[in-house]
């Protein structure tokens, strides 16, 4: 078994494809072989505006856009955060799969397409991008080692609880938007999420202690007030 696959599944996933069926068919076929955080566009604008507020670590491109193209937005996307990009499209000519390449996207595949074959050249791509990252997270006051459940503070080095790891991944994978209580309590406890809401503020507050300078006056873990909790990165 692969010990890092699991690592490579909490990257961050952009989608942008702008026939619906097919977008949330894509978005399925990822969460459905365990991707965790999955965001999906319409149309290049859109795409950017999700990308410029939490960059994705792997972009799926369809090339024809009601107001561009995958061409174009790969730039677009690459000069906010270079990302590594595949494209996904009915556009077989040779000179578009040429051209996908020399503007520099990572691989081309066309329309139609198998699952397993998407999922598994994705999953390569993230490999051969992301294949010395350690999946640790830099925030103000301290780092998070997501492949070692720890948080790393100076010359220490704090283990996380199981479910510290899924609050904080939930969170890591929507860093700067507010998730509600709800939200993160179904993430962690699952369809099982109801009356859960004064052990998910325990956890809460046992994370900020491990994070933050001072957990009274909190940084990176937000309370957005009577909204939720996000994370700032």
């Amino acid at each position: 078994m692969d010990a890092n696959l699991d690592l490579l599944r909490m990257r961050k996933i952009l989608i942008v494809e702008d026939e619906p069926a097919l977008r949330d068919t894509i978005e399925a076929i990822f969460r459905d072989s365990g991707f965790m955080s999955v965001a999906t566009a319409s149309c290049v604008e859109e795409a950017c505006r999700i990308y410029a507020g939490s960059p994705s670590d792997i972009a799926v491109l369809d090339v024809n856009l009601p107001d561009g193209d995958g061409f174009s937005l790969m730039s677009r996307l690459k000069r906010i955060k270079d990302v590594p990009v595949i494209f996904l499209t009915a556009r077989d000519d040779p000179d578009d799969i040429v051209t996908g390449f020399e503007l520099g996207g990572d691989d081309y595949i066309v329309k139609p397409f198998l699952p397993k074959e998407l999922v598994a050249r994705t999953i390569a791509l993230l490999r051969r991008c992301y294949r010395e990252d350690g999946m640790i997270v830099q925030l103000e006051h301290a780092k998070v080692d997501f492949s070692r459940a720890e948080v790393i503070r100076g010359d220490e080095r704090l283990p996380l609880t199981g479910k510290e790891h899924d609050i904080l991944l939930m969170l890591y994978n929507n860093a700067g938007r507010v998730i509600s209580l709800d939200r993160l309590c179904e993430a962690v406890w699952g369809d099982n999420r109801y009356g859960y809401e004064n052990s998910l503020m325990a956890h809460i507050r046992h994370i900020r202690e491990k994070i933050e300078k001072d957990p009274s006056r909190p940084v990176s873990l937000i309370t957005v007030k009577g909204l939720g909790y996000k994370l700032k990165i």
